[in-house]
């Protein structure tokens, strides 16, 4: 009889405990130094953990269709530089500044050559519009709130998920998130 082994993720759902910090900072240490030897595996297992990140910091800054373009090309930069990466201990923090610097790069690029094509508006565009005014609105709001709302309300990531992945205290993820919320809706209610 094969002995069954019990994912350690499983096994925190089960218990109900909270996984230990430092035991995923080692784990994720361990994964970056795997990708750094060559191990694509481990550097699609940091992808699988930081995508929603990246792509949530790319939507507080670009249209979805940019985003997700963008988002393919900083895992490409960070496989191809994660050589560089001093510390494994600053992967996420590393990465993150990849996504920022590379929003800003696209659009001094783009900024000059590209003009917003005029669209038919359909019918039912009501909600849509809505969403789009939340959305502008998010985007003009200061880099922490605006990041941390985009990680919230569109990515759907909770605020201890936010506080691991972008490196911030759960009561500054609190924080931003609250008067995010503030400045969003005084914007949305003027």
């Amino acid at each position: 009889m094969t002995e069954r082994v019990i994912d350690p993720a499983a096994l925190v759902l089960l218990q109900g405990l909270e996984p230990d910090a430092e035991q995923l900072r080692e784990d994720e240490a361990a994964l970056v130094r795997a990708a750094r030897a060559g191990n694509r595996g481990a550097f699609g297992d940091l992808y699988e953990r930081y995508a929603r990140v990246v792509h949530g910091i790319m939507l507080a800054h670009a249209p979805a269709q940019v985003a997700d373009d963008l988002v393919q090309d900083v895992f490409e930069r960070a496989l191809s530089n994660i050589g560089g990466l001093r510390d494994v201990n600053t992967f996420a923090g590393w990465l993150i500044a990849i996504t920022r610097n590379r929003v800003r790069d696209h659009f001094r690029r783009n900024m000059a050559s590209e003009e917003l094509p005029e669209v038919a508006v359909p019918a039912n565009a009501q909600p849509r519009a809505e969403a789009a005014a939340a959305l502008e609105a998010i985007r003009r709001l200061p880099e922490a709130y605006r990041e941390t709302l985009m990680l919230r309300l569109v990515e759907g990531m909770t605020g201890p998920e936010i506080a691991a992945r972008v490196g911030i205290t759960p009561d500054s993820v609190r924080v931003n998130l609250h008067r995010g919320m503030k400045m969003l809706r005084e914007a949305l209610n003027p």
